[in-house]
């Protein structure tokens, strides 16, 4: 749905990002900015900065930065419609309603109709768990350690003995069986006719980020099979994309997830206060599940059962993860099955301190591998530090792999150099390309002087969107052109742009980007680190080098693209540098 600029301002400007902010973060006044703890990233100083004057916010220590619409996408991972709609709400702007196709329209009134659904049977199996006929699954759960408020807080419930009950229910509620169906909460067979897919079963409802039940899991309560079942794939459930407690977990504000096996490990690391516990719906962790997670977090913790399967699990899911960027640890669960055991035998410090015995990932493969080699026999350990070699080339970055050959040859007690070796000739054997050699220094260079030329533009940028008296005396010499192509140039094209109308307002400038690393990089733009200078002497000097750097800079590249026939062209650069060795021209006065 496509909404006009203009309202989109609208809804911006009603909503002071100062007065949006403190509902979530303590503010307090320094100056002419307010500042908090970052709730992006752990910190003790506070370096979340958020200005009423430029309605943004931005982290001096991560980068998090953004408009109101930014927090909004960052804190409660909604979409731009999604935080557009809510603070629309909030300031009682009334969006138009939202235009569909057939198809669209009748697509969403599914999705709609089936939401309802899942959330009237949640509420069904709730009553039931509290009800004489679930007594026994209410004592299931509580003998299993969890209380009253877990129990409410994950809406735990229970389907009953009836195979029909729920059915019976939905359908006195007034829905079809076509939706109860697509739904995954029916079957129907020819001999049985129409009869519930869960019943005798503790239910575990499933939600999406939004708190959306989605679909559920069911534990059986007598011995029949298969003992956890789980709704099938429908409009609303895709079991690749979604993790069960991340609803929870994605509001934890830790730098890191707990990946479990099973909907009571979750729920009991929850209960003992460890609430950044996920686990996959009954399947194996896919990339879907990887690039979920890397949404939020860059690290996990891998709290799979200490059984065969579970190590199984856990050496499938560490590339996976990998591939996604994210490091994996792995927490070792012994003497216990599962963290559920785990945190009832030993208890949540026990288990806080296992976190920090916690194992790289890569490492802790090797250690599995090592079981199927004699590491007493000169053989043996020949075998595998062939296959520890061919294991290292999976990390493409050099540096990161050459990390990795350190720290197997210190744990294995081999030589450095010689595992390097056994690591280059594993990559020719298997076809893989050497990495190309580049000049390092010079390499290094280069980045050097490129980031000091953007942070100079950053700094130029800051100083005109802070303060439009200098922004009208660089209005005069300096022009969207002189900025690197990309974002610097577009942005600094939107600034004057708002500069020439009279209605400086950089947060205005975010509603023309709706990727959140978009928004990090627009706000970092206009939060640069200015030096303090304690005199406008000092300040006019320092603004006046910036200017001069940024363009020379801005010369040099003009000159590369120009073309030798362009003599207009020519002609300009020749002028533009005659201004640039004599500061006079350029030299802008704070005074």
């Amino acid at each position: 749905m496509y909404y006009p600029d203009e309202l989109v301002e609208e809804v911006r400007m009603k909503n002071d990002i100062v007065d949006v902010i403190s509902g979530y973060v303590k503010l307090t006044k320094k100056g002419s900015s307010y500042f908090g703890l970052c709730p992006f990233h752990n910190e003790k100083s506070p370096s979340f900065s958020v200005s009423r004057q430029k309605q943004m916010y931005y982290c001096f220590g991560c980068g998090a930065g953004g408009n109101v619409f930014t927090f909004l996408m960052e804190y409660e991972n909604y979409s731009f419609l999604e935080a557009l709609k809510f603070l629309a709400d909030r300031a009682g702007v009334e969006l138009p309603a939202q235009e569909y196709s057939k198809e669209a329209r009748q697509r969403a009134d599914t999705k709609a109709i089936l939401l309802e659904i899942n959330k009237m049977a949640a509420r069904y199996f709730y009553a039931q768990l509290k009800s004489t006929g679930g007594r026994h699954a209410l004592t299931y759960l509580t003998e299993r350690g969890l209380c009253n408020d877990t129990i409410k807080s994950f809406g735990l419930g229970y389907s009953n003995k009836y195979s029909n009950d729920l059915y019976q229910y939905l359908k006195s509620r007034g829905y079809k069986d076509e939706y109860i169906a697509q739904a995954g909460l029916i079957s129907v067979d020819e001999k049985q006719g129409v009869y519930d897919k869960f019943w005798n079963r503790v239910m575990f409802p499933i939600m999406d980020v939004n708190n959306r039940v989605i679909g559920f899991g069911g534990r059986v309560m007598g011995d029949a099979k298969p003992k956890y079942l789980n709704s099938p794939e429908t409009l609303i459930f895709d079991k690749g994309r979604n993790l069960y407690g991340l609803n929870r977990a994605r509001t934890s504000r830790k730098s890191y997830f707990l990946i479990c096996e099973g909907y009571m490990d979750v729920i009991s690391l929850h209960q003992a206060g460890f609430t950044n516990a996920v686990a996959s719906l009954g399947t194996a962790l896919t990339a879907g599940h990887a690039s979920l997670i890397k949404r939020y977090v860059n690290e996990v913790y891998l709290t799979y059962d200490s059984d065969d399967a579970g190590t199984k699990a856990a050496l499938r899911a560490i590339p996976i993860l990998r591939e996604a960027g994210i490091s994996a640890k792995v927490i070792r669960m012994e003497p216990y099955k599962d963290p559920d055991e785990f945190i009832k035998g030993l208890g949540a410090e026990a288990f806080e301190e296992r976190i920090g015995k916690s194992g790289n990932g890569f490492m802790f493969s090797l250690e599995i591998l090592e079981r199927d080699y004699d590491m007493a026999s000169p053989e043996g350990r020949t075998a595998f530090m062939r296959e520890a070699a061919g294991k290292l080339n999976e990390f493409e970055e050099e540096i990161e792999r050459n990390n990795y050959i350190e720290a197997v040859a210190d744990k294995y007690r081999v030589g450095y150099e010689d595992l390097k070796k056994l690591v280059g000739k594993a990559a020719v054997q298997s076809g893989l390309a050497r990495p190309v050699q580049r000049p390092r220094v010079l390499k290094g260079q280069e980045k050097e002087k490129e980031d000091g030329i953007r942070k100079a533009q950053k700094i130029l940028l800051t100083w005109m969107a802070s303060d439009e008296a200098v922004f009208a005396r660089l209005y005069q010499v300096l022009a969207p052109e002189d900025f690197s192509e990309g974002l610097y140039r577009t942005v600094a094209g939107l600034l004057y742009e708002q500069y020439e109308n009279h209605r400086l307002n950089p947060a205005a400038i975010m509603n023309h980007f709706t990727d959140e690393e978009e928004h990090r990089e627009v706000a970092g733009l206009f939060h640069t680190r200015i030096r303090e200078l304690s005199t406008a002497k000092e300040q006019e000097k320092a603004l006046n080098e910036t200017l001069i750097r940024v363009k020379k800079h801005s010369i040099e590249e003009a000159a590369k693209k120009l073309d030798v026939t362009d003599i207009a062209g020519l002609q300009k650069l020749m002028t533009a540098k005659r201004e640039l060795e004599n500061p006079g021209k350029l030299h802008i006065s704070i005074n």
